[in-house]
């Protein structure tokens, strides 16, 4: 060595064999040439040459000279930077280069010369691998470590390196970089910031998403380096994050998306950090906060992340800001949530909890996004979600705001379409998501035309989706109506029903548009264009493209062509979607995207166009039912029992029958229902029956072949089938026989002769029969009817006891128990009902006569002759009937001239009878007839009866009758504007006079002072008041005051010259008085018009008298409280079985919109359903459903009494829910645990029976038995009193017991994220006003035996809010004007006539109400 240095000394260079001096004297060409040799043979060299080390050193250094390093000619710098980087290699450990100056400059020109690596197309690129390789492989530059400038060296070469990396480099070239660059990391003694920097910033998303090969480039060196460079990353964050000190690097602002990045590439490189990122969720920095969230959100949830099991305190921490006060923060962890189900099934039970808070959330975007992440995740895989998650989705199908009910509609479809239609995930999935058809299908009992319209379109397109072929499609709905629960089944009827109704209103409308102009045609399109627009969404804009949508049919023929073909009932369902197609395209304009008026007209086509049902389709259908009567289907593939399965086929070709009948004209069709007329399943040929009366208009003329097969078989039904096949066998004969007389004659006459009392059992048949034909030929059978009636029926069947009853304590039993005497007595008073509807007078005094008997029959009790044969149930029965019929008369307009006063207020007291299934039948009856506006307006009066039944059910249903009728009377006066000569039978707020009348009148009100008695009357009085005055509409509230205060001025009609009655009418008048003074604050101004009293009721005023006297005894003054009349809205709250007990209200149900109900929601709304029960459920099941306790328990007294003064043991009363405060609304959702236990209900019902179906062991309501004296004051004589309502047992403890856990839910349910300052506000006032009301009313408690109707209750149990709902059928219920009367009323009779056979038939399958959870 100590040669070499003198050789270098000398200053000579001595160059490779043929190699030229190099200097800048000769060309660049020669320069490169010779260059190239001398890389040549530094390339050849290695180590272990000493001589020539020794010999080329000069060389060396030479060629690290200036002239070199800064050569403006790129080839001979790439050529000098080889040589460099092999003299390196060569020269090793020790660089010939001592210089520092010298040392940064030689390894920043070889970094420069990286730069060349960029261009992979380059000729020279072999050589700038070369050089990369060589550099890497030597780890040249760590002899920068000791240079003072390393870190810029370093810097420089790693930017370099980022710069020039892309995707034309193989592997190698990103092998010998990462190699090159972790070298310096591993081997280093420390990483600048800077440094750091340099590679950090490729993990920014912005760089990231420039240049990919950069980051992954970054991603190699970190993986590679993890272990060194971790304290550097980590003293990074920690100066960021937890010090602030953002200034120590450009990146500052980055730091989570770094963090990110890192932990994606190493978790370890972040060991340290993540600790830190707990105490940063807990800043009081809302953006801080949401950032760290975002961050967390994208760590947790990342498909192979461990980090929530590596890091619980962290989870935990995380998991608390779903409850976080930030909106945004709630929001992002509601998001995150689909991908953490989706890739972390393991943690669901973890969110679970907090998603249930956030599916409540104050906010709607919230609410929505927690529906999103559950469905998404849902339809990925089912498995991913548990029974909770789906719960949730399902609660908010009844949100408040449209956007979240939409969505969470719209997710369940889209889960049941795939899980159940297309069987994706077997059976198990399927048998999962089972519910989810019912629970759709129960929205729409909703109010909202936008849920059904939502429920429509999910039917067509994910239920049955339209676009199956007609045989497939068939298969689906015949499985899908096979498995829908009943209240299901009743929603898609009247979805049929409405769109029927829709399309006949449509053909209406395009029937008139033909018609020339006129004023009368003006208002004829105007009613008919407003009739269309309630079927629309948002009935306001609607009305105007609706107009628009009359004058373009009135100016396009080709679209008003295609439009009569849409609705006419031939239409085919392939037309169908060719006329939609047609009119949309004729009226959009591609120049206006948006066009409110084409989506309008869309919404239109969409409800009436016939998708799925035609011709062809009922035959598919047909055969589908066919095959399963043969056998040959695959019910048991679909779990469907194949006995089932034809029964709703039977049923759902029923219901299609009505909407479209003309659709059923094939003989192939007809000849499967005489096929099925044969079967020996009662249902299905009463089905068929119906099919052929609905259908069979021309069957006599297009099928006679049928016609004589027919006949004979409907004569034999009639004459011995079971009674409602005998009933259906005459509708059928006529309508659809022409010489109709001749086939009725054969049949009355054998059956006229024959009847006798020998054998009641085979009676019933004929006597419906007879009955029938009635009420559909009285001319023909006038004689024979007349006697038949006077003689056989009043005189023999009904005047005589013949075999006693069974003795029983039961107030009912089930059908199949009651005696064929009884049986044949209902009969026999429904043929003389339908006798009369047929004739239609009084000419014969026959309905004077009739009515006598009829009240006779409810004088006493149901045992007309009073001999004690008769058992109670048979005579609840009669009882049931006589008030049915009494209804049935008052319908028409002959008879209820001529009902006295004390029959109507007789009629009336049906309501309050002892047996619970009595009351629940005739209110039955009774709202059916208000609906359809038949039943004059004072029957509505007989709800406010209903005040003190026992039963909150009752209670709640007669609620709900009573919102319902004065809705729709409302509504039916808006539209009606001609009718108003009819006000006073139509306007709801003239109930009150008659609701006067009828307390006045009432039994149990004796003593007219009595405070407890006029408490009642009061509670009587604001159960009709409370849903009149909770709209003002037209200043109605001055309305009544006016009205009460005319009434006070006259006497009462029904007996004028009593004093004491009219004393009570005045007392009365007055107690209503101060209801209406004490609960508005526009009660005085003037009354919009002056009220019309009804004759019959009162006498006119006496202008000399001026009645100014107050009645009430002064202590009933502070029963009247000032407050607002809670609003009567009314939900679809019809999917609740309605038991005796009112049990089913589960937690679920309770808190189904927790947070989320309006504030001007009724808290005490006993369930804002829509409106009257299916008849067929009125069974002794009613009374079965309570869980039994000792007979001594049900025995202890009922509750304390009320009072303002509290005991020590009144004080927990304090923390339970009072009667008007705020509570969770339970809305419409079936609680699907209380139905799945019906069939564990079986083996017990029959053991409870005893005990619930007997008599109460108080005393009776209106007065004691017959053997115990009345110690009040007696009613008059001859007046019948009342049976006191017996409440099934254990009513009253099990409300007590229901009240205390509704107290613990009121207290839990809204925890989480505390509402704005004004949601709950009106709420609670009107709660605490309640409170008051309630705690003042309840001063003093009557005995027992003065109670009319009700038990005395605890205190909790008599404020407690009613929240059942019922489950009610929508026959009926969505129209109210005259269009759906004329256009259903044979569909009305005949639902009504079936309902009255199924309060007295024996059906085979009968559905038990269910019993309440024990929780």
């Amino acid at each position: 060595m100590a040669h070499s240095k003198n050789r270098a000394t000398d200053g000579k260079i001595t160059y490779p064999p043929g190699v030229k001096e190099i200097s800048d004297k000769i060309s660049k060409e020669e320069m490169v040439r010779r260059l190239k040799m001398v890389v040549k043979t530094f390339m050849d060299m290695d180590q272990d040459s000493e001589e020539e080390k020794e010999l080329y050193l000069n060389l060396a250094l030479h060629l690290a000279s200036d002239f070199f390093l800064k050569h403006p000619d790129k080839d001979v710098r790439l050529l000098v930077a080889c040589c460099l980087a092999d003299i390196f290699r060569i020269y090793a450990p020790e660089a010939p280069y001592t210089s520092p100056d010298k040392l940064k400059d030689i390894f920043m020109f070889i970094t420069r010369q990286l730069k060349g690596l960029e261009d992979t197309k380059s000729a020279q690129f072999n050589r700038y691998f070369y050089l990369l390789e060589n550099i890497a492989w030597v780890k040249s530059y760590n002899i920068c470590f000791e240079l003072e400038d390393s870190n810029e060296i370093f810097t420089q070469l790693y930017r370099t390196l980022f710069q020039v990396i892309n995707n034309g480099h193989n592997q190698k070239v990103h092998m010998h970089m990462v190699d090159l660059m972790s070298s310096i990391i591993c081997e280093g003694d420390t990483v600048s910031q800077e440094l750091l920097d340099t590679v950090l910033v490729n993990l920014v998303p912005a760089h990231k998403n420039l240049n990919k090969q950069a980051y992954d480039l970054a991603k190699a060196l970190l993986k590679r380096t993890a272990q060194a460079i971790e304290p550097y990353i980590t003293n990074f964050f920690n100066l960021v994050l937890m010090l602030g000190k953002t200034s120590v690097s450009d990146l500052s602002e980055h730091v989570f998306d770094l963090i990110l990045e890192l932990y994606n590439i190493d978790s370890h490189l972040l060991l340290s950090v993540l600790p830190q990122l707990e105490f940063k969720l807990k800043s009081n920095d809302n953006d801080e906060r949401l950032q760290v969230v975002k961050l967390l959100a994208k760590m947790f949830g990342a498909k192979d992340s461990e980090l929530a099991s590596q890091n619980k305190p962290l989870w935990q921490c995380y998991l608390g800001r779903f409850n976080d006060i930030h909106v945004p923060i709630r929001l992002e962890c509601v998001k995150f949530a689909s991908h953490c189900l989706m890739n972390h099934p393991d943690l669901a039970k973890d969110l679970t909890e907090y998603l249930k808070v956030r599916s409540h959330d104050p906010e709607e975007a919230i609410r929505h996004d927690v529906i999103v992440s559950i469905v998404t995740a849902a339809k990925k895989d089912l498995a991913l979600v548990n029974d909770h998650l789906l719960n949730f989705v399902r609660e908010r199908t009844l949100d408040k705001r449209w956007r979240v009910r939409k969505e969470a509609m719209m997710g369940l479809a889209q889960i049941y379409k795939k899980y159940s239609l297309q069987g994706e995930g077997g059976k198990e999935a399927s048998k999962q998501v089972s519910w989810i058809k019912d629970k759709l299908l129960h929205i729409y009992y909703q109010n909202s035309i936008d849920d059904r319209l939502l429920v429509e379109r999910i039917f067509a397109q994910y239920m049955v989706p339209h676009n199956l072929e007609t045989t497939e499609r068939m298969k689906c709905l015949y499985y899908l109506y096979a498995t829908l629960d009943q209240n299901a089944v009743k929603a898609l009827n009247e979805m049929w029903k409405c769109q029927n109704m829709l399309r006949h209103n449509v053909k209406d409308l395009l029937d008139l548009v033909k018609q020339p102009k006129s004023d009368s045609y003006n208002k004829a399109v105007f009613s008919k264009v407003m009739v269309i627009t309630r079927n629309l969404p948002d009935p306001g804009k609607a009305q105007d493209f609706v107009k628009k949508l009359a004058q373009v049919l009135e100016e396009d023929e080709k679209i008003r062509k295609q439009l009569e073909t849409l609705v006419s009932p031939a239409c085919s369902c392939k037309q169908a979607e060719g006329c939609v197609r047609d009119i949309t395209k004729k009226i959009g304009s591609p120049k206006q995207p948006s066009n409110p008026f084409l989506e309008m007209v869309k919404f239109l086509l969409e409800r009436i166009a016939p998708v799925h049902i035609d011709t062809e389709s009922i035959s598919a259908l047909v055969k589908q039912v066919n095959k399963s009567i043969e056998g040959t289907a695959d019910d048991e593939d679909e779990g469907v029992p194949t006995e089932q399965a034809i029964r709703a086929g039977l049923e759902l070709l029923k219901v299609l029958s009505f909407t479209h009948p003309v659709s059923f004209h094939s003989a192939e069709t007809f000849e499967s229902l005489l096929s099925c007329l044969k079967m020996d399943d009662e249902k299905v040929a009463e089905a068929a029956l119906q099919i052929f009366k609905n259908t069979g208009g021309k069957l006599e003329e297009s099928f006679p072949h049928i016609k004589s097969v027919l006949m004979p078989v409907l004569q034999h039904k009639a004459k011995k089938g079971p009674p409602r096949q005998a009933k259906y066998a005459i509708h059928c004969i006529h309508a659809m026989f022409s010489n109709r007389d001749t086939h009725f004659a054969q049949i009355f006459e054998p059956l006229h002769k024959s009847v006798d009392t020998e054998n009641f059992e085979q009676l019933v048949t004929p006597l419906t029969t007879l009955g029938h034909l009635a009420m559909l030929a009285p001319e023909q059978f006038a004689g024979p009817l007349k006697s038949l009636v006077a003689n056989f029926i009043v005189k023999d069947l009904l005047m005589n006891d013949r075999s006693p009853g069974k003795k029983t304590t039961k107030l009912w039993v089930p059908d199949d128990e009651v005696s064929p005497e009884t049986l044949a007595k209902i009969q026999g008073i429904k043929l003389m009902v339908r006798w009369l509807l047929g004739v239609k007078n009084n000419q014969s005094k026959s309905g004077t006569s009739t009515l006598r008997m009829l009240t006779a029959i409810l004088n006493s009790d149901g045992d007309l002759t009073e001999q004690g044969k008769m058992g109670k149930p048979d005579m609840s029965r009669m009882r049931l009937a006589a008030g049915c019929a009494l209804l049935r008369l008052a319908q028409e307009p002959c008879y209820h001239e001529i009902i006295t006063l004390e029959q109507y207020q007789l009629c009336a007291l049906v309501i309050n009878d002892e047996c619970y299934q009595v009351r629940q039948a005739f209110a039955q009856k009774l709202h059916k007839g208000l609906c359809r506006l038949r039943l004059p307006l004072e029957y509505l009066a007989v709800f406010a009866l209903c005040a003190k039944d026992p039963v909150k059910e009752r209670r709640a249903h007669a609620r709900q009758c009573l919102v319902k009728n004065i809705n729709l009377r409302r509504e039916y006066l808006k539209q009606h504007a001609a009718v108003s000569e009819k006000l006073i039978s139509l306007l709801p707020e003239y109930v009150v006079p008659y609701a006067i009348h009828l307390l006045v009148h009432d039994p149990d009100y004796v003593k007219v002072q009595d405070i407890e008695q006029l408490k009642d009357i009061k509670e009587a009085l604001w159960f009709v008041l409370e849903i009149l005055m909770a709209k003002n509409e037209n200043n109605s509230h001055a309305f009544i005051r006016k009205m009460v205060e005319n009434i006070k001025q006259t006497k009462d009609g029904q007996t004028p010259d009593d004093a004491k009655i009219n004393e009570k009418l005045y007392t009365v008048c007055d107690v209503a008085m101060n209801i209406v003074i004490s609960k508005s604050t526009t009660y005085s101004l003037e009354s919009p018009k002056d009220p019309v009293l009804p004759a019959r009721y009162f006498t006119q005023p006496d202008k000399n008298f001026s009645n100014t006297k107050n009645y009430l005894p002064p202590e009933m003054k502070s029963f009247f409280t000032p407050g607002k009349p809670k609003a009567a809205n009314v939900l679809g709250a019809v999917n609740k079985p309605l038991s005796a007990t009112g049990k089913l209200q589960t937690k679920l149900s309770r808190m189904e919109t927790n947070s989320n109900a309006s504030s001007n929601s009724n808290p005490s709304s006993p369930g804002r359903g829509k409106g009257r029960l299916d008849t067929t459920d009125v069974d002794h099941s009613e009374n079965e459903d309570i869980t039994m306790k000792s007979l001594a328990e049900s025995e202890k007294p009922r509750g304390r009494k009320r009072g303002i003064t509290t005991t020590p043991d009144d004080k927990p009363q304090d923390s339970k829910p009072k009667r008007g405060r705020k509570k969770a609304p339970a809305v419409s959702e079936e609680p699907e645990e209380a139905w799945a236990e019906d069939s564990s209900l079986a083996d017990t019902t029959m053991e409870m029976e005893d005990e619930q179906n007997s008599p109460p062991k108080r005393g009776r309501r209106g007065r004691p038995p017959k053997s115990t004296a009345l110690k009040e004051e007696a009613p008059p004589k001859g007046r019948r009193g009342r049976k006191k309502a017996a409440p099934p047992p254990e009513e009253e403890a099990e409300e007590e017991q229901e009240e205390e856990e509704d107290g613990e839910e009121a207290g839990s349910e809204n925890i989480e994220v505390k509402p704005k300052a004004g949601r709950g506000r009106g709420g609670r006032r009107a709660g605490t006003r309640a409170e008051a009301a309630e705690t003042t009313e309840g001063s003093v408690e009557s005995t027992p035996q003065k109670r009319r109707g009700r038990p005395p209750k605890n205190q909790q149990a008599a404020k407690k809010t009613v929240g059942v709902r019922s489950r009610g059928t929508l026959s009926q219920e969505n129209e109210s004007d005259e269009d759906m009367e004329t256009s259903q009323e044979n569909v009305e009779e005949e639902e009504e006539e079936q309902e009255e056979e199924n309060q007295h038939s024996s059906p085979k399958v009968r559905r038990k109400a269910p019993r309440r959870d024990r929780r």
